[in-house]
């Protein structure tokens, strides 16, 4: 994360005074001027030559020079695995030496990734955590199935039925508002539109049988909804709490480590006694760090004690959330051979991707070139005269060029990924959407993010505004960041840009 990348920039300056500053840098999409070190670090000639990366550089970052890759984190994407590894695949003519081209690059794995992958195991690709809100809905609709599990086999909590019977409505209806709260021309949210609809009446919530669940958590739950959201830490402090009901009802041995953490989060309350809101609280809050509550506790007391403290838990001081740094003696032992499955040396086809990456960068002049740099639409001549131009140069084969057409679907999107799009005309793209109104800095940071990646890779698909370093301005992507409207705008200019590079805008206008 950052501040591990951070402490690590600290540690080298700290070691090598003399080159402190400038010849190891942390990048990350926090910075407003991470591209333009991106762009230091991939000329051999520039500082930084260490670049600490936090998930910027693992992939679509060709830096040919590149032969040490150090990871410090663990990993169990197999695509991802592999994408890091390509950073040190790349060819590079003569960096040996005159005549002595790039032969092999080292890994310092202190996370033990190769001897994970070395054993071939069966992964699961592309899954990232599930947000906050998602693990709130799921873990609501797991208490309904709880109550209702109960109410059938008539099961009387010490205060009645009533009160259990209060909670299940109070939840149901919770998650019946933030389906209906969905909007249906949202790109995410139409696939389910037939679940959204049926959910989103009161009548469905009433008996949730197997089946009703599996749909709501499977294909409902973690889909964008316009209900007002309220801060991290009281969600978060919604979920601890009802994971702690779950473990109640279910007579979970995990009851004890949760309720030690709601006791410590009353405890840092406690310190806050100062503050009118939480003065307010503070019998409770006191009370939750007696062990005689605990005793009597109840689903619904944990329930009313949550509504209670939720909004309060923000109010702790962030630095009692204190990183720990160990201070273990390094051990340096002998290399370690690993055989990964599927490695081997770049073939031809990679060979060929080096080759006209340099012939065309060598040839950016051309109008055809120009105009893919430029993002100005091509025509069926402008991709006839770059096939042309690849056929002939003799960098590859006719199979090379044809498999760079199928992966890339169309030549003038290869080579716009091979190019990549002027940094100009990326922002040019995106100018109407700028000019639409006013924007809050975080929608600024994020489509200069959008702007990096159009600059390196020349397209972007729709779903990356999904993933990281989307995600790290808010769990949801770009839903969490804009509203519906600016979201279909934002898609549409990528959709446009790309059709640009494919020479779709010119057939569609045919």
């Amino acid at each position: 994360n950052q501040k591990h990348a951070e402490f690590i920039a600290e540690r080298f300056d700290a070691n090598y005074p003399h080159l402190q500053g400038a010849f190891a840098r942390v990048i990350h999409c926090g910075l407003p001027y991470a591209q333009s070190l991106i762009d230091d670090f991939s000329q051999p000639a520039k500082a930084p030559h260490i670049a600490i990366s936090v998930d910027m550089l693992d992939t679509g970052i060709d830096v040919p020079e590149v032969v040490n890759l150090v990871f410090f984190k663990l990993v169990r994407s197999k695509t991802k695995f592999w994408q890091m590894i390509g950073r040190g695949t790349r060819l590079c003519p003569e960096l040996f030496g005159p005549g002595k081209n790039k032969e092999f690059f080292y890994i310092f794995d202190y996370c033990q990734n190769l001897e994970f992958f070395s054993q071939n195991p069966e992964t699961t690709d592309g899954a990232l955590g599930a947000s906050v809100g998602k693990r709130l809905f799921t873990a609501r609709l797991d208490l309904i199935a709880e109550l209702d599990k109960q109410a059938d086999e008539k099961v009387v909590a010490r205060e009645g039925t009533h009160a259990l019977e209060v909670l299940r409505t109070e939840t149901a209806t919770m998650l019946r508002e933030e389906v209906a709260a969905m909007n249906m021309d949202n790109f995410l949210v139409r696939p389910q539109r037939r679940l959204v609809e049926k959910y989103a009446a009161a009548d469905a919530w009433t008996t949730l049988p197997g089946e009703a669940l599996g749909e709501l958590a499977q294909q409902v739950a973690g889909l964008p909804s316009e209900m007002e959201t309220d801060d991290e830490e009281a969600k978060r402090f919604d979920l601890l709490m009802l994971n702690l009901q779950l473990a109640q009802l279910r007579s979970e041995p995990g009851f004890a480590r949760l309720r030690d953490q709601v006791k410590a989060i009353a405890g840092l309350l406690e310190e806050k006694a100062g503050i009118p809101m939480v003065q307010q609280q503070m019998a409770l809050i006191q009370e939750i760090q007696t062990d005689e509550w605990w005793q009597g506790v109840t689903v619904p007391l944990l329930d009313q004690a949550r509504k209670r403290l939720r909004l309060l838990v923000k109010l702790i001081d962030k630095q009692k959330r204190k990183p720990i740094y160990t201070d273990f003696e390094d051990q340096m032992g002998g290399e370690t051979l690993f055989e990964l499955p599927g490695f081997s040396a770049p073939d031809s086809y990679e060979r060929f991707r080096t080759k006209a990456r340099q012939f065309l960068r060598a040839h950016e002049d051309h109008i055809a070139i120009h105009k893919l740099r430029m993002n100005q639409p091509l025509t069926a001549m402008d991709l006839a005269e770059l096939e042309r131009m690849l056929a002939e140069s003799g960098i590859g084969t006719a199979g090379d060029l044809e498999k760079a057409k199928t992966e890339s679907k169309g030549l003038g999107l290869f080579v716009r990924s091979v190019v990549g799009l002027d940094r100009q005309a990326a922002k040019n793209a995106l100018g109407s959407f700028l000019a639409g109104g006013n924007l809050r800095a975080n929608q600024i940071q994020f489509l200069d993010e959008i702007v990096n990646h159009l600059t390196a890779h020349g397209c972007m698909d729709a779903a990356r505004l999904y993933e990281s370093p989307y995600t790290d301005f808010n769990p949801q992507g770009v839903d969490g960041v804009f509203n519906s409207q600016q979201v279909d705008t934002l898609i549409s200019i990528l959709e446009e840009v790309r059709n640009r590079a494919a020479g779709e805008t010119l057939a569609a206008a045919q």
